[in-house]
Parts: structure tokens; C-alpha cells; sequence
């Protein structure tokens, strides 16, 4: 078991405290399934989770600095994770002693939202740093990396953060939520910040520890944070969380996504819209679809075995939303979705959120899996030397497994070219991908058929790196990475002149080159389809409104307000300087009884709201209301700068009233908004889930908020959240419709 010897004498040194003895990956289980979260095994919650593969073959996981269980009451300094299959997971340690920090650290200070990647020979750790010595007061948030040989370290801090607190108008940026980015031309990317500043995207030193250069704002403030960045086809898309990461069983949490032809932006949305803009544009990923899981956001990126994306992300179960008490540490475990890319959009589960039962699990072994942890048995030697030490192969000439492989395959291997000035891989004794230090390029080869990209200037042969070989029918695409998270260095496609079927062929030339994990799996099937999305049916003139006539005598009033009236077609309502969140309760609602069963509401409201400007926080749009302190409000917002669509939850809990909230798509001065109201067959709840759109045709549906089967929520109208200054909502009208 060479790669357990390996790991065995680095656990002596880096710290972890180990959590059970390791065991050799799992053989291949055809119709393995799971279930969310995948973090039960070993911890309660496992906040702002990464995932990559080490060299080893194991897979680790990386959380934010909490307790693991309830009850325990031990904040783990950045816990870790490891698992053969991606499906049981076992703590393994925490990174970080209770007394290693930087030297720029306050003492007590945590460590947040880490992300790991391999920058070079080495690992490098990205991690939010909660409070540095810039400033007494706290607050002064810093990025800080640590460098490790493996992915289980030990890992040592730099002795200067990657990017040091930073002034805003009233205290410090939120410098938080590091993610790092290697592309084409070897250049290294950070992006880091939140809410309050922004996402912004610097450039990194060579080594991956000092930003340099002047950075770029990439997503606004006041609406993104968690930035997760992958090169897909060509395209640079930016993942951010958005909405509330922490209202307990309110967290309305989400993923969003905006994409570019630039690392640097800018990134826009399905639509055109900038993530920069005032009215911030992104296209859902990720929203709660209604189950147990809401809040669901700050995602990693993982591709297993077969070539299937997936998601690892944060949740919060509705029905255990703490750690321990009501409005402590909010609880949320680490969850595992399959990634689907549909008419060039990630989307999670084809549109249908997270899951909940038994799931497809990932594929993390393959009909040649090898670890060369026993010799060489499943391989014949063709020409040169070859030689199996510590669980890695090293040679040259080449070297043919045993077993033959056909159909549609993804084709794997971790390289190194110390020495060889070439290696790479051969499928049935006639396509070749290989790596050309000597030429500085990724090369496909059939027959006399060849294609190329060039590598990275600087690219160090010698430095661990990762191939991947998919061959679909007669189209076979390869790329080379620093550690197979979605940032290429190298990409090449070409058409084949027939399929391929046979064994799969290590070769090295000129020297000697290095291989570690070799698989040939099935290549995943991919999903070209999204889940049906809610329609609106045959109008129910019963239940509607025009406002052509006066308002309808089905209206009641929470709280009349006789500024609002009906003119001209339509509803106008000056916005109100009141609410409907927390004890105060002082706003105006409009209401009327909805149909029973299935339906979607629908309105089209007006308000001029311009951009850029502070106007917190004028709003109209719909609710679904039960009483004050339960009630679901969508509506077209001002957030500070920002102009968003809100779709706000507002519920009793542990005795007292809790609101937190969603993003559901852009508005306009016009916006049109829906509900699809369903009723959940098995628990009776009623479900709402939110829609929006710029034009009354294409539509922008997110997530869903529920109410107890016990109750009857009637459908309403609001404006409020401010008065100054003056502007009136224009609802054209209110429509139902099976």
C-alpha cells in the first residue's frame, strides 16, 4: 500500500489529528447511490465546502472555522475532511493548531471559506483572515494563504496576506471569500469580497502568494459573495452567492452565475446583463426548490471519474436551521449535486435544486482504476524501463494495460515530465494525447491527423499535473490542469476517423516522466434538457383584476392606506415609508382569497426606482400572506445601489419573527412577477415559488418558500419601505391562472 506509506509519514508531521486509519479507495460499485448531506459521517455542519483530489487518490474536504457536532462547542480551524468515493466522508483534522496563525493576525482571529489549489509543486491554501493587527477595532478582513506538500499539509502561513485589509467609506471592505484561478497563459487569478465592496479579481505573483496589479470589479456590491470561477467551452463563468447566507429558517440563499470571455469580465447573465450593473444581472444555478434544503450557496467545483460536474455547496435544513441554540451558529452541512451544462448555462440537477433522496452517486472508480499501490500486474511492458516506487509509476518507452476499453471514455492521469520530453496517454494503440515540453504543447494525434494548443509560458514540466482525455463517438477533447478544477492550461479537440475502442497506453519519450491515478471510465451521458418550469395556464376571471373598474369588491385591507387608488386602468400606490418585517408591522397590504389547488398569480408593477442611488428600501410586487409575521413577499427593489428582485420570507420562529430572503432575476422600471402556487401531495404544504421578467414573455424563475398545511394563504399587493423620496407603484393588474 504505498500511497497509505506516503501518507502515513506526512501525517506524522502536518498536525491532523487523525480521525481513523485510511483505507485504499473503494473498488468500483456500479450502482452506488447517496444521499444529502454528504457531511453526516463526521460533522453537523461544514460551512463554505471545497473539494479537490490529491495525489494519493483520496478526495479532501475543506470547511470554514465552526464546531462540527452540536453541542460540541469547539471551533475547528478550517476541519478537513477525506473520502474514497466522494459519498463517506471522515474528519481527519483541523489545517491549523489552536495557536498557528499569521504574524498579522489578531489573536482569536478565524479562518473562513479556504480554498484550495495546487499553484506549482505545491498546494496552496486561500482563507479568509476574520481580523488582522491593521486595526484595533476589528472588522479589517484579509486574505491569507498557506502553502502544504499534499492537500492534509502541514500547512504554513506566508508571512503577508495576498491581499491586506482594505479601507472602505465607513470601516473596512469585506475582504472575504478568496477563490483562485489559473488560466490558459498561466497566469494566476484571486478573486475575493462581498456585499459591502464587491467582487473584485487580482491578478497573483508566479508563486501565487502577493496580488499584483491594479484589480477589477467583477460582480457589484451589495448583492454577491463566494465567488467560485471555471473555464468551460471556451467561456469564463463566475459563480456568487447572493442573498443572505445566515437567517437561519429564513436563509434564502442562492448560487447565480455570469460568464465572459475574459477571467477579468465583464461577466454577464443569460440575458446580457452585467454582474456590475446597478440592476445586477445573473442567471440562477442553484435555489431551493421546496424540500428540506433552503439557503443554498457558496459552492465549490469538482468533475469526477467519468467526466459529470458536480457541485459542493452549503445548506441549511428548515427544520434544524442551528448548531445548538436558536440564532447561534446557523447549521449548514455540506452538500453534493450533479452540475449540468445546458444551452451553455450551468444549472444543478437540469433546474430542479438540490436533492434530497437517494442520488446517482459520483463516479470515482473506473475499468482501469490504478493507483499503482501493487506493482504492475494489470500491465504489459512494451518498449524501456519502468518501475513502481511509494505507489507512483515512473519510466519510459510504454507501457499497455491489460484491459481493453471501448465505447465513449474519459481518460485520466496525473503527470509529471521531469525528465521526458514527452508523456501522455494512447487509446487503442492509435489516438494519442501527450504533453511536448520540449515544443511547449498539448498534442492530439490520430493516424497523421493532428491538432495542438500551446502550454503556458514558464510551464514547469517537473510540476505535478493532470490530463484528461474524453473521446465521445468520433470527437475526443483533452485538457491539461493544475488539479482538475475547471482551470485549463492547455484544451484540444479533434475529429477522429473513427471511434476508438482497445487499451489505453502510458508513453514517455526522451526521458523519464511520471503517473499516478490512471482511469478509463465510461464517459457520463450528458443532460441536454432543463425541468419544466411553472406555466401559466387559462385565466381564472373570477379570482383577477384589471383595475378597469374601480377596485374589485374581493379586495381587503390589512391596514388601508387611502393613497392608493384606481385610475386609468390601474392600481397607483405611493410607496409607503413602512414595512411588514419584524414587530413593527405598519405597512399596508392588499389582499384577496385564492383559488384552491394549483395556480399561478401574476402581476405587472411599475416603479421608478433609477439606479445607482441609495433608496433603501423601496419596494412593490406581490405577497402571499398568512399574517404579519408569516408572509412571502416578491417585489422589485432598491438595495442600497442596487436594483434587485427580491423574494423575501418572513416566519414566526422560537418566539419571535425572523426575515431573510432570495434573489429571483433582474428588474426593470417594469417588471413582471409571478407565483406558481403548489400543494406538496405528501406533507400537505403549501408552496410558492418566484418568478420574474423584463418583458412578460421570458422569465426568470428562482426559489421557493413554504407555509404549514394548516393554513390558507391569501394573495396581495404591497408598496412600501420608504416614502422619501416620493414615487408610486403602478400595478396594471393582478391575474390568476390554472
Amino acid at each position: 500500500m504505498g500511497h497509505l506509506r506516503r501518507a502515513g509519514a506526512l501525517a506524522a508531521v502536518i498536525g491532523l489529528v487523525l480521525a481513523g486509519t485510511a483505507s485504499a479507495p473503494a473498488a468500483a460499485v456500479p450502482d452506488l447511490r447517496y444521499h444529502n448531506p454528504v457531511s453526516a459521517g463526521f460533522a453537523d455542519t461544514f460551512a463554505d465546502p471545497v473539494i479537490v483530489r490529491g495525489e494519493d487518490g483520496f478526495w479532501y474536504a475543506y470547511g470554514t472555522t465552526d464546531p462540527l457536532r452540536e453541542g460540541e462547542g469547539v471551533f475547528h480551524r478550517v476541519p478537513t475532511a477525506r473520502s474514497a468515493d466522494l459519498v463517506d466522508w471522515t474528519y481527519v483534522g483541523d489545517a491549523f493548531g489552536a495557536d498557528q496563525r499569521p504574524a498579522y493576525a489578531a489573536p482569536g482571529a478565524g479562518f473562513w471559506a479556504p480554498d484550495v489549489r495546487r499553484v506549482g509543486d505545491r498546494w496552496v491554501m486561500y482563507v479568509t483572515v476574520t481580523d488582522t493587527t491593521v486595526s484595533p477595532d476589528g472588522g479589517d478582513f484579509a486574505v491569507g494563504a498557506a502553502t502544504a506538500p499534499t492537500p492534509t499539509g502541514p500547512w504554513t502561513f506566508a508571512d503577508e496576506p495576498v491581499v491586506a485589509p482594505r479601507p472602505g467609506g465607513g470601516g473596512w471592505l469585506w475582504t472575504i471569500d478568496p477563490s483562485q484561478f489559473t488560466d490558459v497563459d498561466g497566469r494566476h487569478y484571486l478573486y475575493h469580497g462581498s456585499y459591502y465592496g464587491g467582487i473584485s479579481v487580482t491578478e497573483l505573483s508566479p508563486d501565487g502568494l502577493r496580488a499584483v496589479g491594479t484589480p477589477t470589479m467583477v460582480a457589484i456590491d451589495n448583492k454577491f459573495e463566494g465567488s467560485h470561477v471555471v473555464r468551460h467551452d471556451g467561456w469564463y463563468y463566475l459563480f456568487a452567492s447572493t442573498a443572505n447566507c445566515c437567517a437561519g429558517p429564513a436563509t434564502g440563499y442562492s448560487v447565480q452565475v455570469g460568464r465572459s470571455r475574459s477571467p477579468r469580465g465583464p461577466f454577464v447573465d443569460r440575458d446580457g446583463i452585467a454582474l456590475t450593473a446597478s440592476r445586477a444581472g445573473g442567471t440562477p444555478v442553484l435555489t431551493q426548490n421546496g424540500n428540506r434544503w433552503i439557503g443554498t450557496g457558496h459552492n465549490g467545483f469538482l468533475t469526477d471519474l467519468s467526466g459529470q460536474d458536480w457541485i459542493v455547496y452549503h445548506a441549511i435544513d428548515r427544520a434544524d436551521p442551528y448548531l445548538d441554540e436558536p440564532f447561534g451558529v446557523n447549521e449548514r452541512p455540506m452538500l453534493l449535486d450533479r452540475l449540468d451544462w445546458i444551452d451553455g448555462w450551468p444549472t444543478v440537477n437540469a433546474g430542479a435544486g438540490p436533492s434530497e433522496g437517494a442520488r446517482p452517486a459520483p463516479v470515482t472508480t473506473g475499468r482501469v482504476d490504478e493507483r499503482f499501490d501493487a506493482g504492475l500486474a494489470g500491465w504489459r511492458r512494451g518498449a524501456g524501463d519502468w518501475r513502481v516506487a511509494d505507489g507512483r509509476l515512473t519510466g519510459s518507452g510504454a507501457l499497455t494495460s491489460r484491459t481493453t476499453v471501448g465505447g465513449d471514455v474519459r481518460a485520466e492521469a496525473d503527470l509529471r515530465l521531469p525528465a521526458a520530453g514527452t508523456a501522455g496517454l494512447t487509446l487503442g494503440g492509435r489516438v494519442s494525447v501527450r504533453v511536448d515540453a520540449a515544443a511547449g504543447r498539448l498534442v492530439a494525434a490520430d493516424g497523421g491527423r493532428t491538432v495542438s494548443a500551446p502550454l503556458p509560458a514558464g510551464f514547469d514540466a517537473a510540476a505535478g499535473h493532470h490530463l484528461a482525455v474524453e473521446v465521445r463517438g468520433r470527437d475526443l477533447v483533452a485538457e491539461l490542469s493544475p488539479a482538475r478544477l475547471g482551470d485549463q492550461l492547455a484544451v484540444v479537440s479533434l475529429r477522429l476517423a473513427r471511434p476508438v475502442a482497445g487499451r489505453v497506453t502510458l508513453t514517455a519519450t526522451g526521458g523519464s516522466a511520471g503517473f499516478d491515478n490512471v482511469s478509463v471510465a465510461r464517459l457520463h451521458r450528458p443532460v441536454r434538457h432543463a425541468a419544466a418550469e411553472p406555466r401559466a395556464g387559462r385565466l381564472l376571471p373570477a379570482f383577477s383584476d384589471e383595475f378597469t373598474g374601480g377596485l374589485d369588491p374581493a379586495w381587503r385591507w390589512v391596514r388601508p392606506d387611502p393613497a392608493a387608488t384606481v385610475s386609468g386602468g390601474a392600481l397607483r400606490w405611493p410607496v409607503q415609508g413602512a414595512d411588514l418585517t419584524g414587530t413593527g408591522n405598519t405597512a399596508g397590504v392588499l389582499l384577496r382569497d385564492a383559488p384552491g389547488g394549483d395556480y399561478v398569480v401574476e402581476t405587472k408593477v411599475t416603479l421608478e426606482l433609477g439606479e445607482e442611488t441609495v433608496r433603501n428600501y423601496q419596494q412593490a410586487g406581490l405577497v402571499a400572506y398568512v399574517d404579519d409575521d408569516r408572509f412571502a413577499r416578491l417585489s422589485q427593489v432598491a438595495i442600497w445601489n442596487t436594483r434587485q428582485v427580491e423574494y423575501g420570507y418572513e416566519l414566526p420562529f422560537a418566539g419571535r419573527p425572523v426575515y431573510g430572503g432570495t434573489i429571483v432575476g433582474t428588474p426593470a422600471a417594469t417588471t413582471w412577477l409571478r407565483l406558481a402556487h403548489r400543494v406538496d401531495p405528501v406533507s400537505g404544504e403549501h408552496e410558492f415559488r418566484a418568478g420574474s421578467s423584463r418583458d412578460g414573455r421570458n422569465w426568470t424563475w428562482g426559489g421557493v418558500w413554504t407555509f404549514p398545511a394548516d393554513t390558507t394563504p391569501r394573495i396581495g399587493l404591497v408598496a412600501h419601505g420608504g416614502a422619501d423620496p416620493a414615487v408610486t407603484a403602478h400595478f396594471d393588474y393582478l391575474r390568476f391562472h390554472r
